[in-house]
């Protein structure tokens, strides 16, 4: 995946959150939920896309 992608899609999900957290009233625990969440699934999405996973798949504990 060429990285101009990678880094319009962190910018798309970065505005997105903060157009969700700054326009959308909610409760400000439910914000940090949302924080959470949308950060994990992008950390995730990376270490998918750098191929990290496949490297812990072969560790034996």
């Amino acid at each position: 995946m060429p990285i101009l992608t990678v880094l319009i899609v962190l910018i798309v999900a970065g505005v997105i959150l903060y157009i969700v957290n700054n326009y959308i009233p909610m409760d400000g625990k439910i914000k940090n939920i949302l924080n959470v969440v949308v950060v994990l699934v992008v950390i995730g999405w990376l270490l998918k896309i750098f191929g990290v996973f496949t490297y812990l798949k072969d560790i034996n504990i």
